[in-house]
């Protein structure tokens, strides 16, 4: 079915691309994520159950979310100090609790 396959195909490709977002710069993780994300869609690529398909595309998209909105990169910098990299999209605008609404215009 194309439309199934244009899906996997579709997860594919973001998982890659969230690959490069959430391990920009760390050769190692990239490297691991690549081969880890192939081997999965290697190890599934002849399954003929559009139901399990469906479940696996499900799974794929998940982890994608998962990596995108989850995982930030930390360095160690000394023995007792770590360095954070969140990326931007994950910065939100840090406003005060307020128990009246503010105006919005």
């Amino acid at each position: 079915n194309m439309g199934t396959r244009l899906k996997v195909l579709s997860v594919f490709k973001a998982l890659h691309r969230t690959r490069l977002a959430v391990f920009k710069d760390d050769n190692t993780a990239l490297t691991a994520a690549r081969l880890k994300i192939n081997e999965e869609f290697q190890k599934n690529k002849n399954e003929a159950s559009e139901e399990n398909i469906s479940k696996m595309i499900n799974i794929g998209s998940s982890v994608e979310t998962v990596l995108r909105k989850a995982v930030i990169q930390a360095e160690h910098v000394a023995e007792d100090r770590i360095l954070l990299r969140p990326r931007e999209s994950l910065l939100l605008e840090n406003v005060p609790y307020s128990d009246t609404p503010r105006n919005k215009r």
